[in-house]
């Protein structure tokens, strides 16, 4: 192969490839129970399945509306106003993209400009410092206090300057499985009032919330939703991450800005497959029932694992449970993630990843977004460890 001939100064230096990539990988090289990439290893619902077929052999297969196509924007409209309270413009506010990495990514390139500082709550999803720094900006890190991950508002404030553009904020959260309460929201919208800070929602976990919880948004809060780029994902709500297809909402000058950006990048998200979610979007239930549907299967893993020498922290959202391994091994979590692919057969994420310096905490994510068959195998090698 050839070689580039001049030398490359790259933007990204010290950025691999992600740790769902690698622990995947190392999971179907050692045949093991692969716990840590979040994706159901069950398939989406064949109703759901059968709308595509319908909307592809109906001709729908050409470029779609930049912003995506009316039905569905009108549908994921509908859906903030009934259960947020939110009034998004579906024509103006409201935009579908082909994922909500990409709607993430696709805001802070909009809004950060070289020297702007963007602040992240660590331990951050792994892409959210990448998009900042390529953008030109610089991550300004406030740590979430282990082991209950909540967040120190006093740090927050200390971290606003005048160069901080915007705050990203992942709820409920990944890796931690934490939740924003509606008192963090108001901290957070009492912070920001009278400057020009935007944020970047990350809520793509919206629907599963656990212990009788409710999820709380951005779009509920006045202060926060005039500022705000909110994220979700069809991906996560619906058992299919491999369509990605997620969207965004943001008021119509945030969301003018996020379209001249994007309709330079992906500029439109698969034609059928939209159709198809917006007559899916039409049965309330599936995402209504999704909190109780993973916690059932939080539960499950948790009662297959009792009696096993990890410790589970607090799982109140997303369909991830952090296990603590202090009684186990005095190694470092990135170490015995590999150690349990290889030599036990089941994988899971090292939890120090999402830092910037790891801390000493022993803590592995496991993603039971999975069978019980699937479970109860994982549960069975832990609990013997």
């Amino acid at each position: 192969m050839p070689h580039f001939p001049g030398a490359i100064s790259s933007k990204l230096p010290n950025i691999g490839t992600t740790i769902f990539t690698v622990m995947s990988r190392l999971a179907a090289e050692h045949n093991a129970i692969n716990l840590s990439q979040g994706f159901p290893d069950f398939d989406c619902a064949p109703e759901l399945r059968a709308l595509l077929a319908k909307y592809v052999n109906s001709g729908l297969n050409q470029y779609p509306p930049m912003a995506g196509v009316a039905p569905l924007r009108e549908a994921i409209a509908e859906k903030m106003a009934s259960h947020y309270g939110a009034a998004y413009d579906p024509e103006h506010e409201v935009t579908v993209v082909p994922g909500a990495t990409y709607g993430i990514f696709t805001a802070i390139a909009a809004m950060v400009r070289p020297g702007d500082e963007v602040i992240l709550f660590e331990p951050a999803y792994d892409s959210y410092a990448p998009s900042v720094e390529v953008n030109g900006g610089r991550p300004v890190y406030v740590q979430l206090k282990f082991p209950d991950y909540s967040i120190d508002w006093q740090q927050v404030q200390n971290a606003i300057t005048p160069k901080t553009r915007m705050i990203v904020v992942n709820t409920p959260n990944n890796p931690t499985a934490s939740v924003f309460s509606a008192e963090d929201l108001r901290m957070l919208e009492g912070m920001l009032r009278g400057t020009g800070i935007t944020v970047v929602s990350d809520e793509v976990y919206e629907h599963i919330v656990f212990d009788g919880h409710r999820h709380q948004s951005m779009a509920h809060f006045p202060g926060l939703a005039e500022r705000s780029f909110v994220v979700s994902s069809f991906g996560k709500t619906y058992h299919v991450t491999g369509w990605k297809t997620g969207y965004v909402l943001a008021p119509r000058e945030l969301t003018a800005e996020f379209r001249k950006v994007h309709q330079y990048n992906a500029f439109v998200t698969n034609a059928p497959v939209q159709y198809a979610l917006a007559e899916y979007m039409k049965n309330r239930d599936a995402y209504l029932e999704l909190a109780a549907f993973y916690q059932n299967k939080r539960d499950f893993f948790l009662a297959g694992i009792k009696g096993s020498r990890f410790e589970p922290l607090p799982s109140r959202g997303t369909f991830f449970q952090n296990l603590r391994y202090d009684a186990i091994s005095d190694e470092k979590d990135t170490d015995l993630a590999v150690r349990l692919t290889t030599e036990h057969g089941v994988a899971a994420i090292p939890v120090s990843v999402f830092y910037r310096e790891p801390p000493p905490h022993k803590v592995l994510r496991f993603c039971f977004a999975k069978s019980e068959e699937t479970l109860e195998k994982g549960a069975q090698i832990l609990s013997r460890i």
